[in-house]
């Protein structure tokens, strides 16, 4: 186990080198920073001066060179938009993503484990598919159109919750749900599938030729058999949380790293950018590689090597 943890990580050094790449491609076929971050009004000479500033005067080779040394010492650049260095103000917004993901990873388990049980062992009755009628419309909403529905109703007619703003217990509740019901919308008809298929299985029919309470059955040999595709798909949806929240931040005013990714794409701020994906790209890589130990803990018969 040791080793597979260590080769993995090991393996993070040539992921975040293409990243890396990617980035700094990408950053410069969007259009010449300098132009982006001069007013029209600038003249030749102060875009030479900007130009050599940031060292955009030298070749395209030399620029990466440099780009991936200044990597390397946490060094993504300076933002222009908010005067500061890049890296600190992506990492001081993080916790603030990473705490709505958490919630919303609560809300969509929560309601996606009984939803999908139940949806499993009433097969083809009216619970099941009125279960499998809400994962489709809480998957087919949109979360821009959730968030502002609920603030409408909790916000607005009953005044229960906050309209925006990161604070309390109280103004995490309505982003929570917003992003928690199409991950509960998938999760619910996974584990639904996922509990058919060992529902059939000799083992189960064994255990309940035992006499084994159903509960029995269902929790300790069925549901711990079915978590492992729960758990694959309950990781890919956490990381994509924690940067693909843009639009509901942006609903919700959550000061989150999507609303910084708006601000720095809306305004170029590329150094924003650069460092935002990078460090996305190390929580994901991260997220995998649990994911993989969780593995080990549900079926002890996986192994490593």
């Amino acid at each position: 186990m040791g080793k597979y943890i260590v080769k993995s990580l090991l393996q993070m050094i040539p992921v975040l080198f293409l990243i890396s790449t990617i980035v700094f491609i990408l950053v410069h076929v969007t259009g010449d920073p300098v132009a982006l971050m001069l007013p029209e009004t600038a003249t030749e000479e102060d875009r030479a001066v900007l130009s050599n500033a940031m060292g955009l005067d030298k070749p395209l080779y030399i620029q990466f060179l440099v780009f991936l040394n200044n990597v390397l010492h946490g060094d993504f650049g300076r933002s222009f938009h908010y005067g500061q260095s890049a890296l600190p103000l992506v990492l001081e917004r993080l916790p603030a993503s990473f705490e709505l993901a958490v919630a919303a990873m609560v809300v969509a388990t929560l309601l996606a484990v009984p939803l999908g049980i139940i949806s499993a062992v009433k097969r083809n009755t009216f619970l099941d598919l009125f279960i499998s009628g809400i994962s489709v419309l809480g998957k087919a909403m949109p979360n821009f159109w959730t968030g502002i529905m609920l603030i409408l109703l909790f916000s607005v007619m009953l005044g229960v919750f906050p309209v925006s703003g990161r604070g309390g217990i109280e103004h995490l509740v309505l982003p929570a749900i917003t992003l928690g019901t199409a991950v509960m919308a998938q999760m619910t008809r996974l584990i639904r599938s996922s509990m058919l298929e060992i529902l059939n299985q000799e083992y189960i029919r064994t255990a309940r030729s035992k006499g084994l309470l159903e509960r029995v059955v269902i929790f300790k040999h069925a549901f711990r058999n079915g978590l492992i595709p729960v758990v694959t798909i309950m990781s890919l949806q956490f990381t994509s949380l924690i940067g693909g929240t843009l639009i509901t931040e942006t609903v919700f005013s959550w000061p989150g790293l999507g609303q910084l990714l708006v601000t720095a794409v809306n305004t170029h701020d590329m150094a924003i950018v650069q460092a935002a994906v990078f460090i996305i790209a190390i929580i994901v890589i991260i997220s995998n590689l649990v994911t993989d130990l969780v593995y080990r803990i549900l079926d002890p018969r996986i192994k490593y090597s």
